[in-house]
């Protein structure tokens, strides 16, 4: 945890905080913070800045915190992502938010089996704390937008273009594809990633795709599951736009 995050409602008159659980722990465990010592904060989808520790321990921990930096930049990524296995969905949701992704958009597909989406791990209150978490390793605020969309070709016909009207799309599929190294993007660039089921995309999934401005992109010949190409992809988007 290299930021303690607080909800909105947790920050009182002042900038007067008081957590309790696994934040207090990490702040005295981890952190080995004592009173007086200055820790970072912020709040979700808000600013950032540091906490002065009033008293600490074990169970619970005190602080004033100011919040004077401004949030981060939003994230230039957003995610269109075929359901994966539940327990592949479930170490995914930090990793993504760790990353930096603004929206993430969950969809069936014809090699999506129909149970995974009957998993826990699509409830808000469940994925929550793992997008928290993410944001807690990485530094950032603000919390992805997730969507789940049981039916893709209707949301790719009639709610894509509305939802991501400028943004350069691109969907991972090997054919006529072009290597992900080899495409340019300005640095302001929206992009949204489309990325397949371990079974891939089906030819009407990508016909359809590319019907709505997607292109096809690779990361070579191998075979990679769900949540290492969704992790690779956002890194080479991002280090081809040059924000490392």
């Amino acid at each position: 945890m290299n930021r303690v995050l607080f909800e909105k409602d947790e920050v009182c008159a002042g900038g007067h905080v008081c957590v309790t659980g696994r934040r207090a722990a990490h702040i005295a465990g981890v952190l080995n913070a004592r009173v007086g010592d200055s820790v970072r904060v912020g709040i979700l989808d808000g600013p950032r800045g540091v906490g002065e520790i009033l008293s600490v321990s074990d169970v619970s921990a005190e602080m004033v915190c100011e919040f004077d930096e401004k949030p981060p930049p939003a994230p230039l990524v957003d995610i269109l992502m075929a359901m994966p296995r539940p327990k592949v969905m479930r170490r995914l949701w930090a990793q993504l938010s760790s990353l930096g992704v603004g929206s993430i958009v969950l969809t069936n597909a014809a090699k999506v089996e129909r149970n995974y989406f009957a998993t826990h791990w699509l409830n808000e209150e469940t994925y929550r704390p793992r997008l928290i978490e993410g944001l807690e390793q990485s530094g950032d605020t603000l919390v992805p937008q997730v969507s789940v969309v049981r039916r893709f070709r209707p949301f790719v016909e009639d709610r894509l273009d509305g939802l991501f009207a400028d943004s350069r799309r691109l969907v991972c599929h090997p054919r006529n594809a072009v290597s992900i190294g080899d495409i340019e993007l300005k640095k302001s660039q929206r992009v949204m990633l489309a990325i397949g089921p371990e079974g891939g995309w089906s030819n009407y999934e990508v016909d359809l795709l590319g019907e709505h401005g997607f292109e096809c992109v690779s990361l070579g010949w191998r075979t990679l599951r769900s949540d290492v190409a969704a992790v690779a992809l956002i890194s080479a988007v991002t280090a081809v736009r040059g924000d490392f």
